[in-house]
């Protein structure tokens, strides 16, 4: 690690000495690392560092190596850093404390609370009941939190899906019908009544658990910005159940976040109309992804029976 990084963390964090710990994981097609960096003389024992540093040539797992996707990558980045500079949340919605960032020409430094130091020091890759209810409560209390804030310095469309932002991906598609309707999808959900601010990658491996599984926190903004909180829900959903997981249990699980979300919004909020239209939303969020991975990667293991029938109901509405 640089000297100049060094010195900046050692002085955010009122450090005497620092040493580079673990690897925590390597960033998405190769853009860098976040590091846990151990501390000496100060009250923290250490912190988690995200170091971004544009490579000369990006190794992406898909293939879409493209300048639309770098540019894209670069501004994630950017609002990532002013997330954590300029928005804050509370415990019920808890995210690491932001204590320094700054930028160096082609590298980014986000120097972030260690969470599993503030007790948060479990990760998930399959979940129980608990720890699902525990992610849908923070997502409905950060809706909640942001409901009608708008998203200044953010994505102006939160998601990493978002059709603007991906129109490789829609050309890729084979689904000719879903195509054509891929547009009109996107208008119906960016013309909701009812915004909030979107995690806009809230899946399970960026959550942080309590050893219970009770509490949680949530990590990686890159993709946050406006829009319909129903994004976030079944992103979330999608990303730790099977299909047939999802016939049984999602209505429950949807009830639960309501019920979550009408306790924690302002009680000014219409909240029947709130549910009301997010809950029609619900098929279109979720059709609005199923759109994106067609064209990604049509192998995936989420393009299953849930997400072809609930992309059938939204094609049947469109056509009344």
């Amino acid at each position: 690690m640089k000297q100049e990084h060094q010195d900046l963390i050692l002085q955010a964090c009122g450090a005497s000495s620092l040493r580079v710990g673990a690897k925590i994981q390597t960033l998405w097609s190769g853009y860098g690392e976040i590091v846990r960096l151990h501390l000496e003389g100060c009250e923290r024992p250490s912190v988690v560092v995200k170091h971004v540093k544009f490579p000369e040539e990006a190794e992406h797992p898909g293939g879409w190596n493209t300048d639309r996707s770098h540019t894209r990558k670069v501004r994630s980045y950017q609002v990532e850093t002013h997330w954590y500079q300029n928005y804050s949340t509370n415990q019920s919605c808890r995210t690491p404390a932001c204590l320094a960032a700054c930028s160096y020409g082609d590298e980014m430094l986000i120097v972030l609370e260690d969470l599993d130091v503030a007790g948060y020091d479990q990760r998930r890759t399959s979940v129980k009941e608990r720890e699902i209810k525990a992610c849908l409560s923070w997502l409905a209390h950060f809706h909640a939190l942001f409901l009608g804030v708008a998203p200044e310095g953010l994505w102006p469309v939160g998601t990493y899906w978002h059709l603007e932002t991906r129109p490789d991906e829609l050309e890729a598609m084979d689904h000719a019908e879903l195509k054509a309707a891929a547009g009109d999808i996107d208008k119906i959900l960016s013309e909701c009544r009812f915004k909030t601010v979107v995690h806009g990658d809230a899946k399970l491996a960026n959550f942080c658990f309590s050893q219970s599984g009770r509490d949680v926190a949530a990590v990686d903004f890159q993709y946050v910005g406006g829009g319909c909180g129903m994004k976030d829900v079944v992103y979330f959903l999608g990303s730790c159940m099977e299909e047939r997981e999802c016939e049984k249990r999602v209505p429950g699980l949807l009830d639960y976040y309501f019920t979550e979300l009408n306790q924690s919004v302002k009680k000014d909020v219409d909240f029947a109309a709130l549910e009301k239209e997010w809950r029609d939303m619900f098929a279109f969020a979720w059709t609005d992804f199923h759109r994106f991975l067609l064209g990604w990667m049509p192998g995936h293991w989420k393009i299953n029976r849930y997400s072809k029938q609930l992309t059938k109901e939204v094609l049947r509405k469109l056509k009344l």
